[in-house]
């Protein structure tokens, strides 16, 4: 079976944020993005939950598979929300079947 290569972006930011993450990302052109609840982890301050550490509503995930000459711009798009918050942006190379949907 073929695959394409394509980026994987994942960003993690506070649950407040993700409708005001999600708009800047479909204004840049994003088709599709998953958002997951994010339990709990463990970063410069130390070890936190969704109990409360990370303010109320907790953290959230969004997950976007893209080709990769769109990275440039979702990164822009992500910035402007993330820049000013909690946040924590990755990305890593992966492969995909049907390239046509990304």
């Amino acid at each position: 079976m073929q695959t394409h290569q394509a980026k994987r972006v994942e960003i993690i930011i506070e649950a407040p944020m993700e409708t005001r993450l999600t708009d800047a990302l479909t204004r840049a052109g994003v088709t599709g993005f998953t958002v997951l609840p994010v339990l709990g982890g463990s970063g410069r301050s130390g070890r936190w939950t969704r109990e409360g550490q990370v303010g109320r509503a907790g953290m959230v995930a969004v997950i976007c598979l893209i080709r990769p000459e769109r990275l440039d711009t979702l990164l822009e798009a992500a910035f402007t929300v993330v820049e000013r918050h909690i946040g924590v942006v990755s990305i890593t190379d992966t492969q995909v079947l049907r390239a046509e949907r990304f």
